[in-house]
């Protein structure tokens, strides 16, 4: 990646890819796949040094973390636990030389399957684990090791899986504040910590508890509590504790880091979706892409594909539709496949399960298909190059 350049990063069942569009955001271009075409859930980038870094794995090859230091041009392999392929390979030499496996300890032997996200903050590389866990790299992603205080939180026996298992999938950073952190598990909600993982605190409490008291799906908020299968959440820009998230049940506001939600439903089509992006300048401006339900196939709703935006923190929402599919689109968007830019106007990016890979210059007005055919898209995230 070149100074000022911006690269799109894409994690796919089939390996990572880089759609990169050069300092104008145009001439679009593929590269990959990446990654030896492991399973890559998430990947994210270091615009100050170029190093990118690619996490996934599963049952066949076991957790792992690749990182490339040119920019993409060539990958490590830092790989965490064991899979099938070791066993296999540990009792079948003929298939040990075939994929030159060599005997070795993994660090965390088979403690979990695979690497679900990543985040990289005030040089620490942190990671989420399936089974729920967190990671922290502090030599940017060569070892790692666990936080262990978050594996201990009192709640920890409680924590019950979503439908993809317990995992860690999303963790929030301010930039500002190195010691402060918010992490996302599926299905036991928002933790945050301020003391830089010494202790966690949970955080799902309704700000209106009365008025959420006849949900009846399994996700709902109950017992003062937002559904704890929270989906995605990004913190907004500016001084304060602004969260916004979209979970299993709805999209949600806290004014406080979480201590409090409210919530932002009222003018969406459905309450069920996964990604939440938050513009890079204004903590008002917000864009969600609802799904029609979880039982009903998880697609947009009428088949019609639309970005929701609101420029008023959730009070209202607006249909954006220019350049998307409008009949027959059956395409799920998952909860890390959207991303946005710094730019001004600021872009938008999300992937779909069908292997595309959408475009807004406009900060969600209109959309282009930059990519398409691709494996399945679990997430894109954007890097700008200093």
């Amino acid at each position: 990646m070149k100074s000022g350049e911006l690269t799109i990063l894409v994690g796919t069942t089939k390996g990572a890819f880089l759609i990169s569009g050069g300092p104008d955001r145009s001439g679009w271009k593929v590269g990959g796949p990446f990654c030896d075409g492991w399973p890559i859930n998430h990947v994210v980038g270091d615009g100050e040094t170029g190093t990118l870094w690619a996490g996934g794995g599963g049952d066949w090859n076991g957790a792992g973390v690749w990182r490339s230091v040119d920019g993409g041009e060539n990958w490590d392999l830092t790989r965490l636990t064991k899979g099938t392929a070791d066993d296999w390979a540990a009792n079948d030499p003929d298939f040990a030389a075939m994929i030159g496996w060599k005997e070795h300890p993994l660090p965390f032997g088979d403690d979990f399957s695979q690497i679900w996200s990543l985040g990289f903050s005030h040089g620490t590389l942190y990671a989420g684990t399936k089974p729920a866990k967190l990671l922290a790299s502090m030599d940017r992603g060569k070892s790692f090791e666990h936080v262990e205080s978050l594996a201990k939180h009192p709640s920890s026996d409680s924590w019950n899986p979503g439908a993809a298992g317990l995992v860690l999938h999303t963790i929030v950073s301010d930039p500002a504040d190195a010691d402060k952190l918010w992490i996302g598990i599926s299905a036991a909600g928002v933790f945050a910590t301020e003391d830089g993982g010494k202790s966690w605190e949970r955080r799902n409490r309704l700000s209106n508890a009365a008025a959420c008291e006849d949900h009846q799906h399994p996700a709902a908020p109950r017992d003062g509590e937002t559904g704890h299968c929270v989906h995605n959440m990004m913190r907004a820009p500016g001084d304060g504790d602004l969260l916004y998230q979209q979970n299993h049940h709805g999209v949600w506001r806290s004014a406080d880091g979480g201590r409090s939600w409210d919530d932002i439903n009222d003018g969406l089509p459905s309450t069920f979706g996964f990604p939440i992006r938050v513009h890079p300048r204004d903590p008002q401006t917000l864009w969600t892409l609802p799904l029609n339900s979880d039982a009903g196939g998880r697609y947009p709703p009428d088949a019609s594909a639309a970005v929701w935006k609101s420029t008023d923190g959730g009070d209202t929402w607006q249909a954006k539709r220019d350049g998307l599919p409008q009949e027959a689109c059956f395409f799920t968007v998952l909860r890390q496949a959207m991303a946005g830019d710094s730019r001004d106007p600021a872009g938008l990016y999300f992937g779909t399960n069908s292997g595309s890979v959408f475009a807004s210059l406009d900060e969600g007005e209109t959309w282009l298909e930059i990519a398409a055919h691709l494996p399945t898209v679990l997430s894109v995230e954007v890097v700008e190059r200093a």
